[in-house]
């Protein structure tokens, strides 16, 4: 059986899609890099006291930018590269090499059958976004 990494990201766009998961990457850089300069504005025009407000005023608006939108992780895995797709397939293929399936829709319908496959698979995807991305995973409407 020829394997097909496209069947896979099917797979597992349709699983994430069934939990209504998403998820955002933070830009916790840049949200520093704010708190910081307007600590450093604020300590030019106001002296000690400049700095406290500008660190405070800093730290919220920072936080804000760090809060990221979030994505359907469908639409994540589908805008992997194609090198993270395959390292994401590796992973999930160790879960799913013992079934025999000709197309997507006989992958998907195989492990919708089946829920603890379905739970091993949500467990590397999930693993996959939190630490391979750096995102926030967040479940339900």
């Amino acid at each position: 059986m020829p394997v097909n990494v496209n069947d896979v990201m099917q797979l597992l766009c349709h699983v994430s899609e069934e939990r209504k998961m998403k998820a955002a990457v933070k830009h916790s850089g840049r949200g520093a890099l704010v708190a910081g300069a307007t600590a450093f504005v604020g300590g030019l025009v106001g002296g000690p006291p400049g700095i406290a407000v500008g660190g405070a005023v800093g730290g919220l608006i920072g936080a804000w930018m760090t809060s990221g939108q979030f994505k359907p992780i469908p639409q994540i895995l589908l805008e992997l590269p194609p090198v993270e797709q395959r390292r994401l397939y590796d992973r999930a293929f160790a879960i799913i090499s013992n079934l025999d399936w000709t197309d997507a829709a006989q992958l998907i319908a195989l492990v919708m059958g089946n829920v603890a496959i379905q739970e091993k698979l949500l467990t590397v995807l999930t693993t996959y976004i939190t630490n391979e991305l750096r995102a926030e995973i967040q479940y339900g409407s």
